[in-house]
């Protein structure tokens, strides 16, 4: 159990500061929907945090090699929780205009991109000292994050319903301090310390991520789907809040899809945790992708009864829960462990660039042509973008099960590589 100690404590921080996330997630919308009725002043909250989130992330790794991911993770949940805390004071004050809502939310997104990063390198290390192989590792980081897009649901619902948004955010709040604490207290001392110091400044560091990125033909295929596959994700997320909204639904019918939704990924991430590593990665990462996307907005074009869409919401998370562990296993073996931080920063943000665009899109596409034209064509474009990817060649060597074969690539030191 104390061996285990490492791995335990990372992903109980985890789960606490996921989980607070997801509350916001549904709290923040309903409240912009509630108080404006603007469907693009959804996708513009959205837009703001999602854009900061994304650049400070992709800035932000060198730093999180430099000073440690356990000190970047305290400090960065702790940022969080006084930016969130400050929407329900200012508002009760009577002061909270939309665009100081607006600064807040940028703030938000702002220390969680590097507090999201910290957390995710220092998985490997946890691996390592539990004797835990590392797709299993990554099955039960991916378990404990679909736990926390299970229970922040289902949290956030309730709470909107019976308290209001505002009470919504403060929970979040106390949960980012509560994710610090774990950080600070409960991980082993010496875990998550800072990377051996290299040569050159900021920029060079940097260089020497994105450099491996370019030159790992499977790392780079692999982000530019992400990024596509993201975006539609991240506009879904707007249109799935109008379609319960506009079918009469409450909040607590949003929170049940969005739980049962996360709660079959819990399930698929647990047992991909148990039998991932037997399996070939390929087939498994494109089925995911098929059953998580095509048949989901299927069933809300045809405004079906919310028994049918929690029911396609099941079988989709399911299949969805097997994806994140190979994509895990898959970085952390082929990033060396120098560059672990500034490169899973720049993977992370670079699959992550089309979210803010996306939430955007997602808002402005429904309040201009209407709900369904817009969930048909993200249907259409992920269905596509699924069927165009799977024809790179590069996707056969992620059936490997291997490390990233150690040629060398330019830009990055020959002793790292």
């Amino acid at each position: 159990m104390i061996r285990r100690r490492p791995l335990t404590g990372l992903l109980a921080a985890v789960t606490v500061s996921l989980t607070g996330s997801t509350v916001a997630a549904l709290a923040l919308p309903w409240f912009v929907w509630s108080t404006t009725g603007s469907a693009t002043r959804m996708g513009v909250v959205a837009f703001a945090e999602a854009t900061p989130y994304v650049l400070v992330k992709a800035l932000g790794g060198p730093f999180v090699d430099r000073y440690g991911p356990r000190r970047i993770s305290w400090v960065s949940d702790l940022a969080s929780a006084a930016a969130m805390a400050a929407v329900p004071v200012l508002h009760a004050l009577g002061v909270l205009s939309f665009g100081v809502l607006l600064g807040l939310v940028a703030l938000i997104g702002a220390a969680r991109g590097p507090g999201d990063t910290a957390k995710e390198v220092m998985v490997p290390e946890a691996a390592r000292r539990g004797a835990v192989p590392l797709e299993r590792a990554t099955g039960l980081l991916g378990g404990v994050e679909r736990l926390s897009g299970t229970l922040g649901p289902v949290a956030g619902g309730a709470l909107v319903a019976l308290a209001g948004e505002m009470a919504a955010l403060g929970v979040n709040a106390a949960l980012f301090v509560l994710g610090s604490l774990l950080v600070a207290g409960a991980l082993p001392r010496g875990m998550g310390g800072a990377a051996p110091a290299s040569d050159g400044g900021y920029l060079r560091r940097l260089g020497e991520g994105l450099a491996l990125l370019r030159g790992d033909p499977l790392l780079l295929t692999l982000v530019v789907m992400l990024a596509v596959t993201n975006l539609l994700d991240a506009a879904t997320m707007v249109l799935v809040p109008l379609w319960v909204y506009g079918a009469g639904h409450s909040p607590a019918a949003l929170g049940t899809l969005l739980a049962v939704w996360s709660g079959a990924a819990l399930a698929g991430s647990l047992l991909a945790a148990g039998v991932a590593h037997r399996l070939p990665r390929r087939v498994v990462f494109f089925a995911g992708f098929v059953l998580g996307s095509v048949p989901k907005y299927l069933v809300l074009l045809l405004d079906a009864p919310l028994w049918a869409v929690a029911g396609v919401f099941v079988v989709g998370g399911f299949g969805v829960g097997f994806v994140n562990p190979v994509i895990g296993a898959v970085m952390f073996e082929r990033i060396p462990g120098p560059l672990l931080g500034r490169a899973q920063a720049l993977g992370g943000a670079l699959s992550f660039a089309g979210i803010p665009l996306g939430r955007l899109l997602g808002g402005a596409g429904a309040g201009l042509l209407g709900l369904a034209p817009v969930l048909a064509l993200v249907g259409l474009v992920y269905a596509a973008t699924i069927a165009v990817s799977g024809l790179r060649p590069e996707w056969r060597s992620m059936d490997r099960g291997q490390e990233r074969e150690r040629e060398k690539i330019p830009g990055v030191p020959a002793e790292i590589t």
